[in-house]
């Protein structure tokens, strides 16, 4: 079953063998629809097609415009907002076929048929190499148990008639289990791979760096991104030389190396002159860059000194120290299937270790650090530049998925503007403060108290009728929790806020009779109202009625002056009160105020500055109150 090609050894390069790993769960679960069923050809292509059914896999060849309209509403590699139907699905695969197509082009795996059998083998195959899943032409496809972690980390619901898709991430947490477990036990030279280095990337990176800070001369810090292209090309598992290699380049060059002398040593002193060419920029910046990605997958690893060295997150020190113990000495594998089964296998036991999680406190010590690195205009450039589904070019944020970024951002927006405003992120963070993952589905995103008032901050990159489906009533249970503690109100934020949200928020305000509040921005409105506003917590009455101390000087004022306009005794109230309701501007002072003297004085259309008398509240009959 092993593939006919010459082993070598090669940098480590997971821009081709793991793009975009949180993918892999979603396409698991179409995968997992067709486990123990025989793989032939015509099976392969039917599970192809399951794939464009739902969005995951989406060709650009001959589309049609209905097809485009379901699938522009979410990114590439999620859930389409609408599954197509069988008549669209078979167009795309007729229309995308390499066999029918000369502008397609098209390759033959071992085993499959070139076409779309052989798409199949390239989509799913790092499935194998990871231990998720194992198929075969003439064999039945196996869903490990691996994967049935990975797959219970989200729901998936689709309108039999509609076709309307709502997947909803439960338990980030699991994601971040399976990918470590993958990750403390991948090694590079295996039957799926035909490379030569033969170490554990994750096991020669956390050895190297326990040496490098077990080191007095140096920082202590960690591995520095500069350093990192020589663990991406290193040919074996030996952490000692690997470490003494880096002490010599730090005494030579410090923690500043150039690109020259990084270069020099990957291809002229580590691969000993026998290299492809290899483009600078690669091997410095985008090599570097997908291996922190990946390793940051695992939560054991945190980015210090602004994103210029990777350490080990102290949080799970213990989680780090039981794979080194076990993981560190490992067999060599010549079967595939029984490479799989070995990364098959759940390690219960690193499952249960759990994580140091910082107090509350200590989280927003964390975030307050993280304004030192990012001013106002960086966050509120990086948070447009969400808004506009643009990429960061930041060393740090780029390394964090949108969802996640949207979360860490927000906080520090709010922190930033607004630094009496305690504020507490409930996602899961490393030593620096630095998310690893979104916030657990059980809890509000963010929560904000001022004063005596709470604020649950929830974010999402959710658009259109999938942002209804999944976030407004998940939103609403989380506030009736947070409410039990103190008075809250809730903030819900969005790229764009999709109308029918709208219509379900105020639905759900109207039922509660005003008691749950859900505050609807979409990403340019918060900005606004957090460079416009001085209090997080809105203050805003719609009724003098509301409070007993606004009627009681509104009277008190119309019997001192024997009569009072409507605009004047606006402006007297916004005066004395304008503190206590903060957010209220004069227009809306204006508009409660004649509301109540049209109310008192049972007239219509009265003139701004007509004085006028009323039935004072006290002596009103309970019946107009």
């Amino acid at each position: 079953m092993s593939r006919k090609v010459n082993p070598e050894y090669k940098p480590l390069l997971y821009t081709t063998t793991m793009r975009n790993p949180g993918r892999l769960k979603f396409m698991l679960y179409v995968l997992n629809m067709f486990e123990g069923q025989i793989l032939n050809d015509e099976l392969a292509t039917k599970i192809c097609g399951e794939t464009i059914r739902y969005g995951l896999f989406r060709p650009t060849k001959r589309i049609c415009d209905i097809i485009k309209q379901k699938w522009s509403t979410t990114p590439k590699g999620e859930f389409a907002e609408y599954a197509l139907t069988d008549y669209e699905v078979q167009s795309v695969l007729d229309n995308n076929d390499s066999t029918q197509w000369d502008d397609i082009k098209g390759h033959k795996e071992a085993g499959f048929a070139k076409g779309w059998p052989s798409r199949f083998a390239t989509i799913y195959d790092l499935t194998k190499e990871l231990g998720l899943a194992y198929y075969w032409p003439g064999e039945p496809i196996i869903i490990s148990q691996l994967a049935h972690h990975l797959l219970s980390s989200f729901t998936i619901e689709v309108d039999p008639a509609s076709g309307f898709v709502v997947c909803k991430i439960t338990h980030p947490e699991y994601e971040q289990q399976v990918f470590l477990q993958a990750m403390a036990k991948s090694q590079r030279m295996n039957p799926f791979v035909r490379v030569l280095n033969d170490n554990i990337p994750l096991i020669l990176l956390l050895e190297t760096i326990k040496k490098l800070n077990a080191d007095p001369q140096q920082n202590g810090c960690g591995i520095s991104r500069r350093e990192l292209p020589l663990l991406i090309f290193w040919k074996n598992n030996d952490s000692q030389s690997l470490y003494q290699r880096i002490v010599k380049l730090r005494k030579e060059h410090r923690y500043d190396p150039s690109d020259e002398v990084v270069c020099d040593i990957c291809l002229k002193e580590i691969m000993e002159g026998n290299f492809k060419e290899f483009d600078t920029k690669s091997i410095m910046v985008d090599y570097p860059d997908e291996f922190i990605r990946k390793m940051r997958l695992t939560g054991l690893l945190s980015l210090r000194g602004a994103g210029r060295f990777l350490d080990i997150n102290k949080n799970e020190i213990e989680k780090v120290d039981y794979i080194l113990s076990h993981y560190s000495l490992y067999h060599h594998f010549d079967d595939e299937r029984a490479y799989f089964d070995y990364m098959a296998e759940l390690d219960t036991n690193l499952i249960k270790i759990t994580s140091h999680l910082p107090s509350a406190t200590a989280s927003e010590k964390l975030l307050d650090n993280w304004l030192s690195v990012y001013n106002w205009n960086i966050i509120k450039k990086e948070l447009t530049n969400l808004a506009t589904r643009k990429n960061s070019t930041d060393n740090v944020l780029k390394l964090l998925a949108a969802p996640t970024r949207l979360e860490f951002l927000t906080a520090l927006a709010i922190r930033c503007r607004m630094p009496d405003v305690r504020v507490v992120p409930n996602y899961s963070c490393d030593d620096e403060g630095l998310p690893t993952s979104t916030a657990g589905g059980n809890k509000g995103d963010i929560e904000c108290y001022e004063q005596q008032n709470g604020v649950l901050v929830e974010v999402t990159m959710a658009i259109g009728r999938a942002q209804t489906m999944m976030e407004v009533w998940p939103i609403e249970r989380h506030l009736e929790d947070f409410q039990k503690k103190q008075q809250s109100q809730c903030i819900f934020v969005a790229p764009s806020i999709y109308i029918d949200s709208l219509r379900q928020i105020n639905y759900v305000s109207a039922d509660s009779k005003g008691k749950i509040k859900i505050r609807p921005y979409d990403i340019p409105q918060l900005l606004i109202f957090l460079e416009q506003t001085p209090s997080l917590y809105e203050h805003k009455i719609t009724s003098l009625f509301e409070s007993p101390a606004l009627v009681s000087y509104a009277d008190e004022l119309m019997r001192r002056k024997n009569g009072i306009g409507i605009l004047a005794l606006s402006v007297a109230l916004q005066e004395l009160f304008g503190k206590d309701y903060a957010s209220m501007g004069a227009r809306e002072w204006y508009v409660v105020v004649r509301k109540y003297v049209e109310h008192q004085t049972m007239r219509q259309n009265i003139p701004d500055n007509e004085p006028v008398m009323w039935m004072a509240a006290e002596d009103a009959p309970l019946e107009r109150l």
